[in-house]
């Protein structure tokens, strides 16, 4: 029985032995051992180790590992088992994609660094550098690229991280970072992380980031000494109008004194309870709230951690969290295993012996290698005929790869100045999938300083697709819109046409101008 549970829940089950609080107690802080409302049956401290190593046993003999994630001994002993299967090889290995986002100097680069390396930071950004992919990011100490890092955990929970930890030699633990192919043979869940810029210069890649990364949610970084300013507004409403689940990480708690905190705290609650969000703030403060919030984390909560970098307070609730979160590739309703192959375009690289790469998400179907495809739409709406010559996951080889999964593909007989991002690759068929360049949307404009026309022409997002669009023709009865309007509107693309689907999410914007929507019809 144990073994069907876990096998349905994709690998990983949280079985929770003993009386338990109501989430509504737990999750407002207004829960105590005295509280009533507990549900489940109650257990002695004796008949509950006897439950435990009875579920210990049965695990192992299925080939699987437990880890108990708390336990509570008072007056209502009670515990919570993570029961995990390692996965069968590589190309299984369940992933979930976060997008790191937040204002400059919050901390995103460091939190990350201290994630996946295990050691802890300085204060003087000695655990960013290992991420930075560029010498000026080194200097500046500002992300300016989009950052991939992954942190991987093992069947029995534990995250698997280098063995430098108490090294105090830069260099080492830029040296002693783990091979990605080391962490997916050792992972039996894998954590991907992108890191974005916060500078306001880079708000185009980290928007690119959002859109064409598909993350599970997306971890907003706040510096308690400055609070939410800037960019990390902009970030929150844009990972509200994607609907992207929200977790809050307060950073820097060790420098920051108690009234600028608490003031920080304050306004965070603030901005997530008002009507542009309506969210619930939920303070994690004890290992049970981080255990029960990521198994009912949803678009409603919205859990707030407080940790710092310096000190490692706070950041066991932060891995806990993470190693439980439910995997991207669960969301049947996202990506669809059984539809033909649908696959996006994020990165194209160029790699000596190797020809053409290109690096994106799979949508929807199943890709092999071997497998004949067709790549496009080139500029006049066409696409070419290739071969998939091998895939690569998290840089480990593997023979095929499903709906939800971040792939890299390396394609035959094409040349790398062909490929762009934003193409689809799809498997060949009678019908020709199609191009547009134009097509109707449902559009709200969040934000412009005077009124919208025809004609107007601004920076569109829709997945992986970026490109300047047209606005052809308005149904508002004015003819114009403002900040606040809905209308239906046509867009044209201006250099050339684009694989969109209905029903698709589009983000555009041009300087401070910003409108969401959803694509309604192709013309």
């Amino acid at each position: 029985m144990i073994a069907s549970l876990i096998t349905q829940h994709r690998g990983e089950y949280v079985l929770r032995i003993g009386e338990q609080p109501q989430h509504a107690q737990l999750f407002t802080g207004e829960f105590s051992e005295d509280s009533n409302g507990w549900t489940g049956i109650r257990k002695s401290e004796d008949e509950l180790d006897l439950l435990k190593d009875a579920v210990i046993r049965t695990v192992e003999e299925v080939g699987g590992k437990t880890s108990v994630l708390f336990e509570r001994r008072l007056q209502h002993p009670r515990t919570s088992l993570l029961l995990r299967l390692p996965p069968p090889s590589v190309s299984l290995t369940p992933e979930v994609r976060c997008a790191v986002v937040g204002n400059v100097d919050s901390g995103k680069s460091t939190t990350l660094g201290v994630l996946t390396r295990g050691f802890l930071d300085d204060g003087r950004g000695r655990a960013r550098v290992a991420l930075f992919r560029h010498k000026h990011e080194i200097e500046t100490g500002r992300t300016s690229s989009v950052g991939m890092e992954i942190l991987g955990f093992g069947p029995s929970g534990a995250p698997i991280l280098p063995n430098v930890v108490n090294s105090h030699d830069p260099d080492a633990t830029r040296r002693e970072k783990l091979g990605w192919e080391e962490i997916s043979i050792q992972a039996a869940k894998i954590v991907s992380f992108i890191d974005l810029a916060g500078h306001e210069r880079y708000l185009k890649t980290t928007l690119y980031g959002l859109t064409s990364g598909a993350p599970s949610c997306v971890i907003l970084i706040v510096g308690a000494n400055a609070g939410l300013i800037g960019m990390s507004k902009e970030h929150l409403a844009i990972a509200l109008a994607l609907s992207v689940p929200v977790v809050v990480c307060i950073t820097k708690i060790d420098m920051t004194p108690p009234n600028k905190m608490a003031e920080t705290i304050k306004q965070i609650v603030k901005i997530l309870k008002s009507p542009g969000c309506r969210k619930t703030p939920v303070f994690v403060r004890s290992m049970e709230t981080a255990v029960e919030i990521s198994t009912s984390f949803s678009e409603r909560l919205c859990p707030i951690f407080q940790i710092s970098n310096v000190t490692g307070e706070g950041l066991d609730f932060v891995r806990t969290f993470l190693n439980l979160l439910p995997s991207s590739e669960a969301d049947d309703e996202k990506f669809a295993v059984n539809q033909p192959l649908e696959f996006s375009v994020t990165e194209v690289w160029s790699v000596p012996y190797v020809g053409t790469v290109i690096n994106g998400i799979i949508n929807s179907g199943v890709v092999k290698s071997g497998d004949a495809v067709l790549l496009g739409p080139d500029s006049n709406g066409n696409y070419q005929t290739t071969m998939v010559k091998s895939i690569q996951r998290k840089r480990a080889p593997v023979a095929s790869a499903e709906a939800g999964q971040c792939v890299s593909l390396a394609l035959k007989r094409v040349r790398r100045a062909a490929v762009r991002k934003g193409m689809v690759l799809v498997h060949k068929s009678e019908i020709l999938p199609r191009a547009v360049r134009q097509f109707e949307g449902q559009v709200l404009i969040l934000y412009h300083n005077t009124t919208l026309q025809k004609n107007y022409q601004a920076m569109l997002h829709c997945g992986a697709v970026r490109q300047t669009v047209r606005i052809l023709n308005m149904d508002h009865p004015q003819g114009v819109l403002r900040t606040g309007d809905r209308a239906t509107v046509q867009f044209e693309f201006i250099s050339h046409p684009e694989f969109v689907k209905e029903g698709m999410k589009l983000l555009f914007r041009e300087g401070k101008t910003k409108g969401l929507g959803v694509i309604t019809r192709l013309l």
